[in-house]
This record gives C-alpha cells, structure tokens and sequence, in this order.
C-alpha cells in the first residue's frame, strides 16, 4: 500500500475490555510523538483512548464479558459488533489496523477485515495463550496478522515453534513500574521476627465470574489460617466496579478481610503483604515483581471444565503451567491449583508456610528475583514505545497483497 506523501497515517484500533485500553492509550501517545502529531486515530476503545482523542465506535462495555455464559447472553449484540467494525473498518481504509488483546472479538474483526480488504497491514497487540491451550490458533493467526507483539518473553519462540506470525518481544509495562510494587523501608515486616503481624492478600480476580467461582474457597482458607494465627491480617484489592459485590460477599465471613480499592492502596497491600492467595492471570506476574509469595487457584467457566479433558476439542500445548511467572521462569515455582483441586485444605496447605521464614517461601522470593532482567528489553525502551516502533515499520514495508484468510 501507498500512502499520500504528507497525508496523515490513519491508524484504527479495535479493544474489547479495559486492559486492551490501558494498552492502547501510551501506544497511542508513542505512535503521535513517532510521526509527529501526523496521525489520526479511528476504533473502539474505552476512556483512555477517547482522551487520546478517538472517538469509540461503539462503547467498549457491549463487549467486555468473559466466561461462555455471560458471552452467551450477550451474543447477538457481540456478533452484531463484530460486523459493525468490520464494516468501519473496510470503510475507514486505514493505514494499519490494530487489534489489542480479547481475541474472541477483535481477531474475528482482523479474519473478516483480511478477506475483504487484504491490503490494509493488521498488527496483534498481545498473544492469545497458544502456549497454553489450542495451540493451532498459532498457524491460523499466520493468515491475519501480519506482526504480533508479545508481552511475554517466551512467545516469540512459541510462535517460531507453531508457524504463527512474526512476533517481537515488546516488554510487558509491569517493569516499568516494579519501584510501585516493591516496598520501601519498614514497609513489609520480616516474616521472621517476633511479633509481627503476617499480611495475607487475598484475591479473587477482576472479573465478577471469577469472584463467585472462587470466594467461597478463599474464605475457608482464611478461616483455617486464622485458626492457627488469630493475628493474620487479610487485604482484598478490589477493583471499584466490584466492590459493592465483594462487601455483600463478605459481610458473612467468620474473618471478614480488609477491602483496598484504588491503585494506590494496591500498591500499598503489595508493599506490605508476606504472602498471597490469588486468581490466576496477570496479578500473578504483579505478585512476583513485587516479591511476594503465593499460591495460584483456577476454577474455569461450567462450560469448559466439563470438556477440559476432551483434548479432540481443546487440544492443550506443552506447558506444564498456567502461572506466568512459572512458565517465564521455566521452574514451577508458585503452587497452583485447579478446579476442584482449588478447595480450603490444599489452599491453605500451600499458603500457611509462605507466612513465615521457610524453605518454600525463600525458593519462591529467590526465583522472582531473576525475572526483571528476563523481562527487560535489551534497549531499555519503554514497552508503549517499542510496540510503536515495530507497528510503524509494518506500515512501512507492509507485503499482504497475497494474503487471503482459510
């Protein structure tokens, strides 16, 4: 594709939830100061972007649901969605289109774009875990998009091994912040003197699906390590959308925890815990930069646990975790649990000596001090500013005359 010389690069971006905008809005800011403010920004996206100054086709909250259930009660206006984007899309003719992370939404955008407009060059921001489950998505990405860009240091490998797209390793943004999540002086109290309080996190995930599978597990957890240490102190980082579930959910906890809302008194329950007790996804990375020990607990939607081990189905990859900071480390380090293997006694067995100077806590704190320099670019760019520079060099030399979806 050609561009005008002097015309504006017109770059569309399609999110489907919050974290796909917290990614977009400094990539946005990078993309303008690479071009020199030349650029105009079309899509769907949520706040952050709209004060980057795009205009949301539709907003992001039709699309933000997770779990076959909630997707199955909201799956006309989904579908619906799909085509309206494509539509926009086509229409808009942009110079690039970039879809960021949901890949239930945005990579059926990115299929229908390609068949009907193969010329416009398709740029994935985060991979979908192929290294965990359905690694054949891998090969099928190959015909959509034409650069992906990991936030995990192992992925591009990944994609090399399953014939995916091309793939560069852009950072993860949770680097760039680390000095948030570390605790200065005084701040977290050594597990090992006397008489100090042990401070057990306590969360349940950011989505309300996953706060209904796992808090009734979670509480009995509580309870039973507040048996043998009445003085453990409990912190729940909950997202501001759900605190108002979460308070109703635990007024009638033997032991109700403490409620943190905000980033800041996130940041400041990180500084200050001794161990956790968590959802898997991100938090857990979170966790580990900021040298807390945890255990990992799963329960997967009623719809796929009962076809989990139907592998004709849902055909796994060759990992032997689903914590990221175990699969980055290479080393199962963090204990994790699945399902009905998710229940009080084994969680509580797994937490209990993560309170106190032991073996299991010391192995966990010494492996995640290795993962700043595996997660750091060699360049020290920021993680916004590198995602820019390898999307602009798809625009330049972009080659997908050829390219048509199966």
């Amino acid at each position: 594709m050609t561009r005008e010389t002097g015309r504006p690069l017109v770059v569309y971006m399609i999110v489907g939830e919050e974290s796909g905008d917290q990614l977009a809005a400094p990539m946005m800011q990078s993309l303008r100061a690479r071009t020199g403010g030349n650029i105009r920004f079309k899509g769907v996206g949520g706040e952050r972007m709209e004060r980057e100054g795009l205009s949301s086709l539709f907003p992001i909250e039709d699309i933000a649901v997770m779990g076959l259930s909630a997707v199955l009660a909201r799956l006309p206006l989904i579908v619906k969605r799909v085509y309206q984007s494509v539509d926009d899309v086509v229409a808009a003719d942009p110079d690039l289109l970039v879809i960021i992370d949901s890949p239930d939404f945005t990579h059926n955008v990115a299929k229908r774009v390609r068949r009907r407009a193969p010329h416009i060059p398709v740029v994935g921001y985060v991979s979908p875990s192929v290294w965990a489950w359905r690694p054949g998505r891998a090969r099928r990405m190959a015909a959509y998009v034409d650069h992906l860009l990991a936030i995990l240091p192992f992925e591009p490998e990944v994609h090399r091994r399953l014939g995916g797209p091309p793939t560069s390793f852009v950072g993860h943004s949770i680097i760039q912040r680390a000095g948030d999540f570390r605790p200065g002086p005084g701040e977290r109290s050594d597990p090992s003197g006397e008489g100090a309080a042990p401070v057990l996190l306590v969360l349940p995930g950011s989505r309300r699906s996953e706060v209904t599978r796992l808090l009734a597990d979670f509480r009995g957890t509580v309870d039973l390590l507040k048996e043998e240490r009445p003085d453990l102190r409990v912190l729940l980082p909950a997202v501001p959308r759900l605190r108002a579930h979460i308070e109703q959910e635990v007024a009638h906890w033997r032991h109700p925890p403490e409620i943190v809302t905000g980033e800041a008194g996130k940041l400041a329950a990180f500084r200050c815990a001794h161990a956790a007790l968590a959802a898997s996804g991100t938090v857990s990375l979170e966790l580990a930069i900021s040298g807390v020990p945890m255990a990992i607990a799963y329960k997967l939607d009623w719809f796929y646990r009962r076809i989990k081990d139907l592998n004709r189905f849902l055909p796994i990859a060759s990992v032997t975790s689903m914590v990221l900071p175990n699969i980055i480390l290479g080393e199962n380090v963090v204990p994790e649990f699945l399902d009905d293997d998710a229940n009080p006694q084994a969680l509580a067995g797994a937490v209990r000596p993560l309170l106190v100077d032991s073996p299991q806590r010391r192995a966990q704190v010494e492996a995640f001090a290795r993962l700043d320099e595996m997660m750091r670019l060699p360049s020290g760019a920021a993680q916004a500013d590198e995602a820019a520079r390898v999307a602009l060099e798809v625009v330049v030399t972009p080659d997908n005359s050829d390219k048509n979806s199966d």
